[in-house]
């Protein structure tokens, strides 16, 4: 007897996902590696890079944004 597969295609969708947490903002120093520590606003983490210039005299910045997805099966006729 041979073996027999069922195969099923879908249509997945991926959306940022509203119900956790927004964007979570984070800048670092590219000279010495520190960085701003997690921010729900971008604000914060900005303002830290301006004092940290100001501080060290180190002028370069990374600027890491995390944003969340979700995926789902788009639901409908194929």
């Amino acid at each position: 007897m041979a073996a027999q597969s069922v195969w099923r295609f879908a249509d997945w969708a991926l959306m940022a996902d509203s119900s956790g947490s927004g964007p979570i903002y984070v800048q670092e120093c590219m000279s010495c590696g520190d960085d701003s520590g997690a921010a729900d606003e971008a604000e914060g983490p900005d303002v830290w890079c301006l004092r940290h210039a100001g501080r060290t005299g180190h002028t370069g910045f990374r600027s890491v944004v995390t944003t969340f997805y979700r995926a789902s099966l788009v639901e409908g006729p194929r």
